[in-house]
């Protein structure tokens, strides 16, 4: 998610101040203590003013962090589903490939994405899973599928040593790609963001 705010924290009788920041699957405040907030034990977020108060389990903080806290709040009480974060909407053309995620398959129809796999398609967004460095050899070919504006997601186990971060980016780039955003696509596996650049669309 990435949002961060100057913050002041009550919590447990104590007062901390420092920054707040809200990721994906918690709330971690760093000042003079470290202070995390799962948000899956979030019962209730509610903003007033600057004021953003969290409920969980039988304990309350109360977070000052400005303007943004009606922001929060909706985020940590509605967040986004995970074909929300990779940008996936009715209509629209995909590809899944490489690796196996039935999963993801099964969602994506569900929601009304058009998934095909007819060989001269080219496809608004093309998922690709990745176990093996090996396998980055055929983002070039994946990327000939993609539409000018479209997106390709490249789905990599999680701290693996068969394939890493760096490995993911140097490829895209040397397919003629852009890495734009990584997203937590399950416990085990993470997803990397690539488009064509602007200028080669």
């Amino acid at each position: 998610m990435g949002y961060d705010a100057a913050c002041t924290l009550r919590f447990d009788g104590r007062t901390i101040r420092g920054k707040a920041l809200l990721e994906q699957h918690e709330v971690i405040v760093r000042g003079d203590e470290r202070v995390v907030i799962p948000i899956n034990s979030v019962t209730s977020a509610v903003a007033d003013g600057g004021s953003l108060t969290l409920r969980f389990g039988r304990k309350t903080a109360i977070l000052e962090i400005g303007s943004d806290a009606a922001k929060w709040a909706k985020r940590i009480m509605n967040p986004p589903s995970r074909l929300d974060k990779l940008g996936a909407k009715a209509g629209m053309s995909a590809l899944v490939t490489g690796a196996p995620h039935a999963d993801l398959l099964v969602e994506l129809k569900a929601r009304g994405v058009v998934v095909t796999a007819t060989a001269r398609s080219t496809f608004a967004l093309i998922f690709y899973g990745a176990e093996h460095r090996d396998d980055l050899r055929k983002l070039t070919d994946l990327r000939r599928r993609l539409k000018p504006a479209g997106a390709l997601w490249v789905i990599r186990p999680k701290g693996s040593k068969a394939i890493t971060e760096a490995e993911v980016m140097s490829a895209g780039k040397r397919a003629g790609l852009v890495d734009v955003k990584v997203a937590s696509f399950s416990d085990t596996h993470t997803a990397e963001k690539f488009v064509i650049p602007v200028a080669a669309r």
